[in-house]
């Protein structure tokens, strides 16, 4: 039954239950260090060229997107008078 519990997320047999809620506040000061701790794994992670990278990728020049409305053969369409 343990297992099962522990599977679960609940505590195991022999593991003291914590009965105190963690408050809001708790929360997010755990999930804010989990960010933290998470951003500085990926910071030793890359080296200074793809940091720099990933750092301007939103200032990077992309080209316009191919297609739109006008086709190749739209002139020869217009000239023999079709439409």
């Amino acid at each position: 039954m343990s297992f099962i519990r522990r599977w679960l997320g609940g505590p195991a047999g022999g593991e003291p239950r914590d009965e105190r809620d963690p408050t809001p506040g708790e929360i997010e000061a755990d999930e804010r260090a989990r960010d933290l701790e998470l951003l500085r794994g990926e910071q030793s992670r890359l080296d200074d060229l793809r940091q720099r990278q990933l750092r301007y990728a939103d200032r990077a020049w992309t080209p316009p997107v191919q297609g739109g409305e006008r086709r190749a053969d739209d002139a020869d369409r217009n000239a023999a008078g079709e439409e």
